[in-house]
């Protein structure tokens, strides 16, 4: 093939200090690059190459080589060279747009806050006194292990099928009857498993709110129900912080808004530990059932309690049935089991069930078995009694290495119950400036903004007591009074009066 025709060498330089077949090489590659030169098309052979260019054969055969090299030519043998099948153009990839698609985020600094506590957990030799997660050394393993080997042995192919989006039947009746004991009128067809009772928070939440809907909630409150609210769009009345509930503002939020929920932690409210009065709670049901208010009632604590057994809870007391009741074992036992429960009137934990059937089908059956082999085996209540006893014994050794290391910067209520110690900073000290020196020490905690849904609470944070052993515990007491000394040594007016902005953990 004449390819003179086709491609021209003109620009071929002797003198340039590009080798002859270099040249040679880029001419044919943009050639056959830009289809001039097709698919298939036959090359002269080196030595026509080599006259037609005026160049040395060895100069022709080296460019043909690179060219080869390239994949862009290919010889066959008694044939002579060619053009080698070239790659159709792709389309230019883009990337997609996912920023443009999600639906939109929650406008708040803390929305990744709980994620980002629970990975603090394992940073080195940070010491974590923020996220809430009981003490990994007393984890009923043992039981739990030789429960499960029992119950592996006996497995058959359809126990490891689906069951019940409402949770595994035993386990159901054992439960109700667990929370009879408590004095909450429990039965099977009113009573659901969840994946955690933030789970079913969630699904208070999809069941109940749409946007712009008004839900109560207390000053401060657990902060994953603001975040779950917030997410669902709602518009949240908080109630202030008070040594006595404020009823008063309650009806009158009721009477001026007609809200869908209040949210409650009446037994040792996280984070301040607080418990609402036998009379307080009493006063509180004869309110919402005169206005037919829903309560979502959050008992996560209220059996660990290390003096006096707490008053019955709103479900016990609950005369009207508007008080939906959530509770976990993630306090009790360990996180990883993943399982909690809610207590509804029956009609609530069907649409409960038809919503949870989107998510999960229905919480890990293998958790559910384990757990109902457990509490078959009266094995909870000699657990409580240990983690009770080790954990008031921790409270107890907090409060006073709190009092000997953070006083006079710091102080707190010693709770009654629970996990955590509510503090209050000195007057001129903010929590968003102990967080940031804190980090430099090593040791973390929650900020109070975290728990208002007005972010208030800069002078407030969170401490949790019971991950730790005490050697540990003292440490981290002893980094945070660190901490609190560098910021009285740098703390000046200028300093004070700096707004408050929502802290970044």
């Amino acid at each position: 093939m004449d390819i003179s025709k086709l491609v021209k060498f003109g620009s071929l330089n002797p003198k340039s200090t590009i080798p002859l077949y270099r040249q040679i090489t880029t001419i044919l590659s943009d050639y056959i690059k830009n289809n001039t030169l097709p698919s298939g098309c036959k090359l002269p052979p080196e030595r026509e190459l080599a006259v037609l260019l005026g160049v040395s054969r060895t100069t022709a055969i080296n460019a043909y080589r690179q060219l080869e090299e390239m994949g862009l030519i290919s010889t066959r043998v008694g044939s002579g060279t060619y053009v080698a099948e070239q790659p159709k153009p792709q389309p230019a990839v883009r990337a997609v747009p996912w920023s443009q698609l999600f639906t939109p985020t929650p406008n708040t600094q803390l929305s990744s806050i709980i994620r980002e506590l629970i990975a603090a957990a394992a940073d080195g030799d940070t010491i974590p006194l923020a996220a809430g997660m009981p003490d990994p050394a007393f984890y009923p393993f043992d039981d739990f292990n030789r429960l499960f080997a029992l119950q592996s042995s006996r497995f058959k192919s359809s126990d490891l099928g689906h069951i019940p989006t409402e949770g595994y039947l035993p386990l159901r009746r054992t439960l109700a009857g667990l929370l009879t004991e408590r004095g909450i009128d429990a039965a099977v067809e009113n009573t659901m498993i969840v994946s955690g009772s933030q789970q079913g928070l969630y699904l208070v939440t999809k069941l109940f709110l749409e946007p712009g809907d008004y839900v109560i909630v207390e000053s401060p409150t657990y902060l994953g129900a603001i975040q779950v609210f917030s997410a669902a769009n709602a518009r949240l009345l908080s109630l202030p912080a008070s040594k006595r509930f404020a009823l008063d503002i309650l009806e009158d939020y009721l009477i001026r808004y007609r809200p869908k929920l209040l949210y409650m932690m009446p037994t040792f409210k996280n984070p301040s530990g607080d418990v609402m009065a036998l009379e307080e709670r009493r006063e509180l049901l004869r309110l919402a059932a005169k206005h037919r208010l829903v309560i979502v009632e959050d008992d996560p604590y209220g059996e660990l309690y290390y003096e006096q057994q707490p008053p019955p809870s709103l479900k016990a007391l609950d005369t009207y049935g508007g008080v939906i009741a959530l509770g976990t074992f993630s306090k009790i036992l360990f996180p990883g089991l993943r399982t909690g429960w809610v207590v509804a009137p029956d009609i609530v934990i069907n649409r409960f069930a038809m919503e949870k059937q989107y998510i999960d089908l229905h919480s890990s059956n293998l958790s559910q078995r384990m757990l109902y082999d457990y509490l078959s085996a009266g094995l909870l209540a000699g657990h409580l009694t240990l983690v009770r006893e080790q954990y008031k014994k921790r409270r107890d050794f907090f409060a006073g290495a709190l009092k000997q290391y953070c006083s006079p910067y710091l102080s707190f209520t010693m709770p009654l119950g629970g996990f955590y110690f509510w503090g209050t900073l000195s007057q001129g000290m903010l929590t968003r400036q102990l967080l940031h020196e804190a980090a430099k020490t090593g040791v973390s905690f929650v900020p109070g903004e975290a728990f208002y849904a007005d972010n208030s609470g800069n002078r407030e944070l969170r401490l949790c007591f019971v991950t730790h052993s005490e050697a540990r515990l003292l440490e981290g007491v002893k980094r945070l009074g660190q901490a609190l000394q560098v910021m009285a040594q740098n703390s000046s007016p200028a300093s004070q009066e700096h707004p408050a902005i929502t802290p970044i953990i």
